[in-house]
């Protein structure tokens, strides 16, 4: 029996047993195209569904929990193209195939074992399907534990007639898992085993071995998970969980601090400070971005296929992909700036007129400020997209715009370990020459400085050559292990920065305690560093040699290295 209506936008609402008194065949109802807005609680009561076709309703936005209660079935159910937010948490049991197509707004689906009849699903969004993977029928369920041992008897059905073939598994495997399972029992009749205990008459009829356990019904789900999106959780191995912890909270509370003690310092703000504090921060913003990562895949570990929609289409995960990439852009732009620093100050030591300022640097950083934003944004814009993964990095390369902005930042961060590995070339070459007069001290900063900077690019060179390959459209490493490197590689310097500039140089762990001793800690270490100060200044008075070339040069690596020097004049 079918009941068809549709095409009537005045229809807002299905109220209780709008469906009663129908005959008992079963029913296919096929209510598209109307108005409707919302099914109320026992809708469809007294009915034997059939068929259940709600499709193209677009305003259909709920379905009340006990809407299919009282009615049986259905055992099609067709919701594609609504604006269902969620589905019945009753009457689900018996559907064997949902039809759920270009419904946007349903982003979570209900506990799965709602769905022991499910053999078909068409989905929205792919990483629903993931639920689905490991699902199996009701039946499936009740006869694995039983014919789990079973398997070879398969082969030997598919040569033997139907009725011989069930007469033949009833007597003698059926039995065999009686006799182990109860070694008293003597014959069947005593055996509390028997085809009347596991299924009723209806099952027993429709019943077939062959069918049924041999050939299996296996439960498809479109669309498929892809590439970008593969069934697994954000993070997706186990160890990287542990350690994304570990590198985001270093790279948090060293930036943090490494700000604080720069900020408050009573010392003057030099070029070199005024850097650092930079570079701190766009490592500060990157550590916000792992805390992000690792926050929401703590939350929805084991379920990130109910939670994925929410997280990649939401303001989470936009905001979190802003973080990474300003954070990247500034970082590395900063890093760049910081070695074309030191190589103009080496290279033009003895002329004080040429030092960089700190009226130089502001505008100097304020355009890679503006640079980063502007990348950062692109994405939001649909230049890219942060929601393509789970990471929400910027991987989508479907257009050629897409393609350019990718193939962009990563031939800029090409260009700038270009630059960097020049200038340090120039610094070398620069140290060597007998007519500069440049002191000791500044070979080991600038030897030091080298050291620091390729192993920034060293982690990074990994995570390019795989990115420019993804790029071009030629990806060597999947989604999954693109992980690997998101977690080991790409945050490592965000993490060691804050230590290799600052915070394991003697500078700073003179600023860090005098800062201490203000808030009533450390006053006795504090109060050391104030005299070796001291000291150090009246030597180098004495000396005459506080405005001598060489000693402003030094002076300008304090907070880089790990001399002993003091820093420049006090505010």
């Amino acid at each position: 029996f079918q009941r068809e209506l549709c095409d009537n936008l005045r229809m807002t609402i299905i109220p209780q047993n709008a469906f009663q008194g129908m005959n008992n065949e079963s029913l296919t109802l096929k209510l598209y195209k109307n108005g409707f807005e919302d099914i109320h609680s026992h809708a469809f009561n007294g009915t034997k569904l059939n068929q259940l076709i709600l499709k193209d309703n677009k305003n259909l936005r709920r379905i009340h929990n006990d809407a299919l209660r009282g009615a049986t079935g259905p055992d099609v159910l067709d919701i594609s193209s609504t604006a269902l937010e969620s589905l019945p948490s009753y009457g689900l049991e018996a559907i064997q195939v949902l039809n759920a197509m270009s419904s946007y707004s349903l982003k979570r689906l209900p506990p799965l074992d709602k769905f022991s009849s499910l053999l078909e699903a068409v989905l929205t969004y792919p990483s629903h399907c993931c639920a689905f993977r490991n699902l199996r029928t009701e039946k499936q369920n009740l006869l694995l534990p039983i014919f789990d041992n079973f398997s070879k008897e398969c082969e030997s059905t598919m040569r033997k007639p139907t009725n011989e073939m069930l007469d033949d598994f009833n007597n003698t495997l059926l039995w065999s898992v009686e006799k182990n399972t109860h070694p008293f029992a003597t014959d069947e009749e005593s055996s509390p085993y028997s085809y009347s205990t596991i299924f009723d008459d209806s099952e027993m009829d429709s019943f077939d071995f062959e069918y049924d356990f041999c050939q299996p019904k296996v439960l498809t789900c479109t669309p498929e998970p892809d590439a970008f999106n593969p069934c697994e959780d954000i993070l997706g191995y186990s160890f990287l969980r542990v350690l994304i912890w570990f590198i985001n909270i270093l790279a948090i509370a060293g930036n943090f601090t490494v700000l604080l003690v720069l900020l408050t310092s009573h010392y003057k703000l030099t070029v070199p400070r005024f850097l650092m504090c930079n570079l701190s921060f766009a490592d500060f913003c990157m550590g916000l971005y792992l805390l992000l990562i690792a926050s929401v895949d703590a939350q929805t570990s084991g379920q990130y296929y109910n939670h994925a929609i929410d997280w990649q289409t939401g303001s989470g995960c936009s905001t979190a992909g802003f973080f990474t990439v300003f954070a990247s852009e500034l970082s590395v732009y900063t890093l760049t700036v910081i070695t074309l620093e030191r190589w103009h100050t080496i290279t033009y030591a003895m002329q004080l007129d040429r030092k960089l300022r700190l009226r130089h640097a502001v505008p100097i950083m304020l355009g890679g400020w503006l640079f980063s934003i502007g990348i950062a944004v692109l994405p939001l814009f649909g230049v890219s997209s942060y929601m393509k993964v789970s990471i929400c990095l910027p991987m989508d390369i479907e257009t050629s715009l897409s393609q350019a902005y990718i193939l962009l930042i990563l031939v800029l961060n090409v260009v700038a370990f270009v630059v960097i590995c020049t200038c340090y070339i120039k610094i070398y070459i620069a140290v060597q020459n007998p007519e500069l007069v440049a002191a000791n001290k500044d070979t080991k900063v600038a030897k030091k400085m080298a050291i620091l900077i390729f192993t920034d690019f060293t982690c990074m060179a990994p995570i390019s050559f795989f990115a420019i390959s993804a790029a071009f459209k030629v990806p060597l490493i999947t989604v999954t292990n693109s992980k690997i490197l998101l977690v080991l590689f790409y945050p490592v310097n965000s993490c060691a920065n804050p230590f290799l500039y600052a915070i394991f140089t003697k500078a700073f762990r003179r600023d860090f305690f005098l800062l201490m001793s203000k808030l009533g800690c450390c006053k006795s270490r504090a109060e050391l560093y104030r005299m070796n100060y001291f000291s150090a200044y009246n030597s180098n008075c004495k000396n005459g040699g506080a405005a001598t070339a060489p000693s402003k040069t030094s002076q300008a690596f304090l907070l880089l290295s790990a001399l002993d020097k003091p820093y420049p004049t006090l505010r």
